[in-house]
């Protein structure tokens, strides 16, 4: 019997990572007590690629997988790896401009944008939160229709060392999305959590506490995060919490992945072309195909020692080339020392010296660990064999399920009795402050400070007279506020004259548990004060959200009807070719008024398909319904009758 039956059950909570090659969804404990698991598409698929093609009016039209398979032919208008753009600045994400098909501009507040070319030679600019948001839409109706309820709550991954500008607008995308983001996990301290206490159990330390690595190497991010995962006796006596989970420190790289690995390679190809056949400039077309050549040369190098390319170059020139393993741990060998550079720095924060203190275990968690040079080098570096047990692209989606279960278990009725399974400790991984008086960063929460996290300053004016403070907020390591990540201005104002130094400013900064800044000032003497949840100047401002907000509910009805036309040309394509196929195999077998029938639904369906594709607002979804049933149902026939003749093909000796 439920705790309290007049009370509604809560909505589900799931657990998304939203990567950059690609994305996933789970859940965990829901309905019931269930261990994490994928949420598959209707295919089955687990993964869905990160890529979004917009149409010729600025619309997206394919997603994932199929916006994959036609990324060469429409380079200018499918974006992928919008994760690296996200809170960026134009300068940030220079970069990766010469491997993009796609254009990137400058938006307001210096941000990143895309600049989709649209009828009339015009372009229509979009923000990556934009991009990011269709694929969270996309994980939500996917989790939904798996779940048979409609998702609005999830708890989202980002990378630990993304600053605060990247999970605002990694937040922006969910509320985009129509969902309440209602925590942000960094990946590395998902990832534990998926292991969990069958790691401690591994690691030979079920009963005391263990100190694991997380070594997260994806598409785009790096981090790396030391952790101490604790039976739960010393957290509080009366907790009831099994496992305790404490992020030690945390180190990384918002711009290292394997994408990276990609490039290293498409620039190789890309020398070497141009030294056999001469200076050539490559169309946006080429670039795409490079970039593909380059993601399977590396994924096949990972399991054999070669793997032989070709390029056609036009006029019956080819650019051929054998590209052995170890050509490639040449290129990328200064990408991995650089992960190996974070893993030192993050041991010295934790105060660890594996000479002293040996790592129990060390978790890869990523696509780009599956590289054999990554591997090798950990191994070496640590002087732990890497643990895998878990699919290194599912578990961080996985571990995402696992914080949104325990939040789901807190929201549930009754959850004062209930036992919480986990808790999870983690840090800020770039301190926060303001700038002082000649320009210097005067740092109120430290880097690795466990979340949520609150500190207090006191400063004061440095000239009489002042009746207004601005503080500007700053976010890295460097002393100068010059060399570190600006995330907002603001101003108290209405301050009564006083000579200088009289004033007493206190200024409190709040971390709450996804990381995000609070920052509230006051000057005690007066009683002016301020409060503002800051809003980086790389990411998108509330009125912007609004708008596009906005712009969603405005286009809703039209979106829904261009998403089931979308789906029902896909798979009407899928019928059709089926069908013709069984046609032009049965042949005589089939009588010729049964074949006369299907032929005319599949010209009908063909027609109306077609139409579908050039336009889709010059069809009726619910008549292309009709004909693909029609389809349907004439063709049983031609089913049965394939059926029993693949039966005698496979009877005969």
């Amino acid at each position: 019997m439920p705790d309290h039956p007049s009370q509604p059950a809560p909505d589900p909570i799931v657990g998304i990572d939203l990567g950059t090659t690609n994305s996933l969804v789970a859940v965990a404990n829901w309905p019931g007590p269930s261990a994490p698991r994928i949420l598959p598409d209707s295919r089955g698929r687990a993964m869905l690629p990160s890529i979004v093609r917009f149409d010729a009016a600025g619309r997206p039209v394919e997603l994932g997988h199929e916006a994959r398979q036609n990324a060469v032919a429409h380079p200018l208008s499918t974006i992928s790896s919008v994760k690296r753009l996200m809170g960026r600045s134009l300068a940030d994400a220079a970069a990766d401009l010469p491997y993009l098909s796609f254009q990137i501009v400058e938006g307001p507040q210096n941000t990143a944008r895309i600049a989709l070319p649209i009828d009339g030679g015009q372009t229509k600019v979009v923000s990556p939160q934009e991009v990011s948001a269709i694929i969270l839409g996309r994980l939500k109706d996917q989790a939904g229709a798996a779940l048979g309820v409609e998702v609005r709550k999830a708890v989202v991954t980002v990378p630990a060392y993304f600053d605060d500008a990247q999970r605002q607008a990694t937040r922006d995308a969910g509320r985009l999305a129509g969902l309440d983001v209602v925590r942000i996990v960094n990946e590395p301290t998902a990832a534990a959590l998926a292991y969990g206490l069958g790691l401690r159990q591994a690691a030979g330390a079920a009963s005391k506490p263990s100190v694991v690595v997380v070594y997260d190497l994806g598409g785009g991010t790096f981090d790396v995060s030391i952790l101490k995962i604790s039976p739960a006796e010393g957290v509080d006596s009366k907790s009831t919490v099994s496992d305790f989970f404490q992020v030690l420190s945390t180190a990384g790289d918002t711009h290292l992945g394997g994408d990276d690995f990609d490039h290293a390679l498409v620039a190789l190809f890309t020398r070497e072309i141009n030294t056999r056949f001469g200076p050539t400039t490559f169309p946006p077309e080429t670039v795409q195909a490079l970039r593909q050549l380059a993601e399977s040369v590396k994924v096949r190098l990972s399991s054999a020692e070669s793997a032989t390319i070709r390029l056609d170059m036009g006029e019956g020139a080819s650019y051929d080339r054998t590209i052995t393993r170890a050509e490639l741990d040449t290129l990328i060998a200064p990408f991995v020392e650089r992960t190996i550079e974070s893993c030192a720095r993050a041991l010295r924060d934790a105060k660890r010296a594996i000479a002293d203190a040996p790592i129990d275990a060390v978790i890869l968690v990523g696509g780009a660990t599956r590289t054999p040079l990554v591997r090798s080098r950990v191994k070496a570096f640590f002087g732990v064999e890497p643990y895998t047990a878990l699919n290194p692209d599912e578990v961080v989606a996985l571990g995402a399920a696992v914080q949104a279960s325990i939040l789901f278990d807190s929201q549930r009725p009754g959850s004062e009795s209930r036992a919480t399974r986990s808790l999870l400790l983690d840090v800020v991984p770039l301190s926060l402050g303001i700038e002082t008086v000649g320009g210097a960063m005067a740092k109120l929460v430290v880097r690795n400070s466990t979340v949520p996290a609150r500190a207090t300053e006191m400063f004061s004016t440095s000239v009489d007279n002042q009746t207004g403070i601005k503080i500007h907020v700053l976010q890295g390591e460097r002393e100068m506020a010059a060399d570190c990540r600006s995330l907002g201005r603001f101003e108290l104002s209405g301050i009564p004259p006083m000579p200088a130094g009289i004033p007493k400013l206190r200024v409190e900064f709040a971390v709450d548990a996804s990381g995000i800044l609070t920052v509230r000032a006051a000057e005690e003497r007066s009683g002016k004060r301020l409060e503002a949840q800051i809003v980086p100047n790389h990411g998108l401002t509330p009125d912007e959200v609004d708008r596009i907000e906005r712009e969603s509910f405005a286009h809703a009805r039209e979106d829904m009807t261009r998403h089931r036309v979308v789906d029902l040309v896909v798979n009407a394509r899928l019928d059709l070719t089926w069908i013709t196929r069984q046609l032009d195999r049965l042949g005589p077998d089939l009588p010729a008024d049964i074949r006369a029938g299907v032929e005319t639904h599949v010209a009908d369906l063909r027609t109306m398909v077609d139409r579908a594709a050039a336009d889709w607002r010059s069809v009726n979804p619910d008549e292309l319904h009709r004909l693909k049933d029609a389809l349907d149902t004439s063709s049983v026939r031609v089913h049965e009758i394939a059926i029993a003749r693949s039966l005698r093909e496979d009877q005969r000796p």
